[in-house]
């Protein structure tokens, strides 16, 4: 990338940084507005029962509250069949990993949910170093029901729905997250995001976007096909 058309003096520098800054204070207003908009979408009352698995053993949807008004879920991407969890899911892991914890001070829980066993999610989660709560879902419809996971005979068909629409996807698994609150014995169902709408909770392409290079990704097959678990980047490709 050529930078030579670009170096100006720090007085015209200063004043194009001025007119970003107008934008970006644009976008934290327009970003303020669209959060309030969020949380006042009306809400599902759960009626399924849905049971968990993890190394303490089963757990329902109102247990992963763990005593709070409000639960997030990320589900994260690990076919029973797979060895390993999703590398891009391992990359948005890497980012909530350490900042959960201040959640309960809000009145809010966290767990992932994936559909492989507890028998892969165990080693694969203590290899990565992440001590975050991680239950298997294998046993119940948790996962097709939030739009995350697809059956295979859906995806040969290609009449899978993701992200509120259908179209062909090309895998089993898909990224997500739910949001729920607890009305007394009611659980509800609030809010689920996929694709790009996890872009804000990944604070590595956060800091890649204030940089000049930026995410470099746009000669890639794919956005995140850059991605490897945080224990591999010092291995061949």
């Amino acid at each position: 990338m050529s930078t030579s058309n670009r170096i100006v003096s720090r007085e015209d520098w200063t004043r194009a940084r001025k007119e970003l800054l107008a934008k970006e204070k644009a976008f934290t207003r327009e970003r303020d507005a669209l959060s309030a908009a969020r949380r006042e979408l009306p809400m599902v009352r759960i009626e399924k029962t849905y049971v968990f698995e993890e190394p303490a053993g089963k757990a329902s949807l109102t247990d992963l509250f763990d005593g709070k008004r409000q639960l997030v879920v990320y589900h994260f991407m690990f076919d029973p069949t797979w060895d390993a969890g999703c590398k891009s899911c391992s990359l948005v892991a890497d980012n909530f990993a350490s900042s959960i914890v201040h959640l309960g001070a809000r009145d809010t829980a966290f767990a992932a949910i994936s559909r492989a066993p507890v028998a892969k999610i165990e080693p694969f989660k203590k290899r990565m170093g992440w001590t975050f709560r991680w239950l298997s879902s294998s046993s119940s419809d948790f996962n097709y029901d939030f739009g995350v996971s697809f059956r295979p005979e859906d995806v040969a068909a290609k009449s899978t729905t993701y992200n509120y629409e259908q179209k062909p996807f090309p895998r089993s698994e898909a990224p997500g997250i739910s949001v729920f609150l607890r009305d007394g014995e009611d659980v509800l169902h609030t809010y689920s995001t996929y694709g790009r709408g996890l872009d804000l909770l990944i604070n590595t392409y956060n800091y890649l976007d204030l940089t000049p290079l930026g995410r470099q990704e746009q000669d890639l097959p794919y956005g995140m096909s850059w991605v490897r678990h945080h224990d591999s980047y010092d291995r061949a490709i």
